[in-house]
């Protein structure tokens, strides 16, 4: 397994599971220590996605979303209970969305549709009243809101789950600290396949690989006769996780549709802030882009207070009452490009995320953190069935 985040965790957990001997390769000192611990952990069902009304990335999303507790607590071995917030999401609608408030709730009603068709008989989305939009913004900038059936789990509590269980797993290694420099067949593309690293004397000889990176993959994906992929985009973003006394409390919002972002409240005074423009370190089309260096955290949370508090003033009250907050982030990586502010960009798509595979070499795009145990399944099943 090449990349020790959530993707390749979960996979390398459930083929363990399956009876391989599985390793796990990560650049970083351990794993699960970029994006996959600073996000915000959304559990996808398709609201976020109203900029494609196809429902394409919608519909590619669901299976994913839907299968997130179940095999993410199977493989920690404990409920997800503690990791969730008190109450699901609302989507405020900022007046330079690129997508317009009734345009919006025509989406997300036929979300719900997809969601019912899916087996969620308690999936919903209803307009927030006057009185309820009130209580949570008094900004001219927000335009309607929308309370939905989707909810968010504190990654940095799963990341420490995931890392026990990883720890805890039998015929399970990490190899961490290690850069990975190429994969190629030593025979045929059934196997077996060497592994070239950084430090040399990690790398060897494998049956299979799966590459999970989400920075670099492209690359070492070349270099094992994987044709090109589509155009990407990375970006390295930055977030805060705040810990107040557990008496605070905010509604958990996204600011929809665009270069915006949200805010999630997973209880106990557990909370994620993220404005996008003071989060956004580095913008690239090339995957082989060194690590930024992480800002100042004072200019980080300086900028995100001032783009959300004036959304959302609860923002404020979470800062001001703050007895920690942490700063940090990691690569995103996405098909397409463009803007977000555009609504054209095909940024706000996703749904060409999956695997693509030579023999037993398989790479494999996230598409989005909540998919990831899903096809972590996927892969495992492959590898079992020898297809």
């Amino acid at each position: 397994m090449l990349g020790a985040g959530i993707m390749g965790s979960c996979t390398a957990l459930m083929l363990a599971e399956a009876g391989f001997e599985a390793v796990l390769f990560d650049a970083a000192p351990a794993p699960l220590c970029g994006a996959s611990r600073w996000n915000e952990g959304r559990v996808h069902l398709g609201f976020v996605y109203a900029a494609d009304p196809s429902l394409s990335s919608a519909r590619a999303m669901i299976p994913g979303g839907l299968a997130f507790v179940p095999l993410l607590e199977r493989l920690i071995g404990r409920s997800l209970a503690g990791a969730g917030g008190p109450e699901e999401d609302v989507f405020l609608v900022h007046r330079r969305s690129v997508v317009g408030p009734e345009a919006i709730g025509a989406y997300y009603q036929a979300v719900v549709g997809l969601l019912h068709e899916a087996g969620l008989a308690s999936a919903f989305a209803r307009p927030l009243s006057a009185g309820e939009l009130a209580a949570m913004t008094c900004s001219k900038e927000v335009a309607a809101g929308f309370a939905v059936s989707e909810r968010s789990v504190d990654t940095r509590w799963v990341a420490d789950r995931l890392t026990e269980a990883l720890a805890a797993a039998p015929r399970l290694s990490l190899r961490t600290g290690v850069r990975i420099l190429a994969a190629a067949p030593e025979e045929s593309e059934d196997g077996p396949w060497r592994i070239a690293t950084d430090p040399p004397e990690a790398g060897g000889r494998f049956d299979a690989v799966v590459n999970a990176l989400w920075h670099g993959r492209p690359a070492v994906d070349a270099t094992a006769g994987l044709p090109d992929a589509a155009p990407f985009t990375q970006r390295y973003r930055v977030a805060l996780f705040v810990r107040t006394a557990p008496s605070v409390s905010a509604r958990g919002a996204v600011i929809a549709v665009g270069p915006f972002d949200d805010v999630k409240d997973y209880g106990g005074g557990r909370f994620y802030l993220s404005w996008y423009p003071s989060g956004l370190l580095v913008e690239t089309f090339s995957d082989r882009v060194a690590d930024p260096p992480l800002p100042d955290p004072a200019s980080v949370i300086a900028g995100t207070r001032a783009g959300l508090a004036p959304l959302l003033p609860a923002v404020a009250a979470i800062l001001d009452r703050a007895e920690e907050v942490s700063v940090g982030g990691g690569w995103v990586f996405a098909l397409g490009r463009g803007s977000l502010a555009d609504p054209a960009s095909a940024l706000h798509r996703r749904d060409g995320f999956g695997l693509r595979r030579r023999g037993r070499y398989i790479s494999v795009d996230t598409g989005k953190y909540s998919t990831a145990p899903w096809l972590a399944g996927r892969i495992a099943r492959l590898l079992a069935e020898g297809a």
